[in-house]
């Protein structure tokens, strides 16, 4: 399959540089598939579109404030991103650094007084790096107090485009921002690991919550390991080429038995979908069966879904808007139309006119809802 299908043009200013002013004041574009029913609203709206009964999947996990500023020992800057742990106690991460060659040739880097950092391997274009610091304390506990969150460089193009970036007390006002909104409001604290933010999430308030379960509407709790991969871009000349991520994720009993047993599953978001795909299709082939224990499930996805698809795991989807040529465009378009290949006409159809009614697209834009 070509990449080139999944392409499409965005108007620089479709792409949303901060969240809407309020949660679930961002609008919502619901997809009915079977009659092809086009509608536009409101998020908080919500409650009224989904059909009674409906279960919710949500991913929750949180994410780290990963990125870390530091220096090698000429003096030249680091920027390094912490992906994932690479040792039970964290002492050693798998990172990406900036410049990555000329760190990785220095052996070290370090931000004075906070930490230290030697460079230990390499594999593509991750590094394995190891941590000190004064007080014993591991590099996630520093990343809390210093670091910044990973945001998406699309949201820094966007805020920078006009205005320069060297502004410093803007920056600050934006990293206030970051640090409450690229976070859902239902992250658990204790499972702080995730290097970009589950973002169809990002549109629940509390009190949304809160009304949906007034109604009726019930929740099961997810976490998935959310990866850089998730919105790395097709990158090969045709989709199936492509070199997809793989990804921890965790089913609470709760979500294992919705998975199997529920009906009007909607899945929160692609990370939410790709943890419930994965696990229906390995149970349904026999190769993941829940502990004996608690009946909850954990285990590794590395699913490329792309049209057409057989989806057993969830019965709606709730998205933003995505990147061109990107893993989760191809979901998408397949949770569209999973008997074929049609969803990817449908998608593009969907997106142009979403950027015609001005719909603000990608991590802190609009949301769809796919029923």
């Amino acid at each position: 399959m070509d990449t080139a299908l999944f392409d499409y043009e965005l108007p620089a200013d479709r792409i949303a540089a901060t969240p809407a002013a309020r949660r679930d004041e961002s609008r919502l574009l619901v997809v009915e598939r079977d009659t092809g029913t086009v509608s536009h609203h409101i998020f908080r709206e919500l409650p009224d579109l989904l059909p009674a009964g409906t279960t919710l999947f949500r991913n929750r996990a949180r994410v780290l404030p990963a990125r870390l500023h530091g220096l090698r020992p000429t003096g030249g800057a680091v920027e390094c991103l912490l992906l994932r742990p690479a040792e039970p106690d964290g002492a050693a991460w798998w990172c990406l650094l900036r410049p990555g060659a000329k760190t990785a040739a220095a052996g070290t880097f370090a931000l004075a007084g906070t930490y230290s950092a030697s460079v230990e391997e390499k594999r593509d274009s991750e590094y394995r790096v190891r941590f000190a610091t004064p007080d014993g304390r591991p590099i996630a506990a520093v990343a809390e107090e210093i670091g910044s969150l990973p945001l998406p460089p699309y949201i820094e193009r966007a805020r920078a485009a006009g205005t320069g970036d060297d502004d410093a007390e803007r920056s600050r006002q934006f990293a206030a921002l970051d640090r409450q909104r690229y976070q859902t409001v239902y992250a658990d604290p204790a499972r702080t690991v995730a290097a970009a933010a589950p973002t169809a999430g990002l549109h629940f308030t509390p009190e949304l919550l809160a009304e949906l379960e007034r109604r009726g509407f019930a929740f099961r709790d997810l976490v998935l390991h959310v990866g850089l991969g998730t919105f790395q871009p097709v990158k090969t000349g045709r989709v199936e080429e492509h070199p997809i991520h793989t990804e921890r994720y965790e089913l609470s009993a709760a979500a294992v038995d919705g998975i199997l047993r529920g009906r009007k599953r909607l899945a929160v978001g692609t990370t939410a979908l790709r943890a419930m795909e994965d696990f229906a299709r390995k149970h349904a082939a026999g190769t993941a069966k829940p502990s004996p224990a608690d009946g909850a499930f954990a285990g590794d996805a590395s699913l490329f879904i792309v049209p057409p698809a057989v989806f057993g795991g969830a019965d709606f989807l709730l998205t933003n808007f995505h990147l061109p040529r990107s893993t989760l465009m191809c979901l998408v378009a397949a949770f569209l139309d999973p008997a074929g290949t049609a969803g990817i006409a449908r998608l593009k159809a969907l997106y142009a006119e979403a950027i015609a009614a001005n719909y603000r697209f990608y991590s802190y834009g609009d949301a769809m809802l796919i029923l």
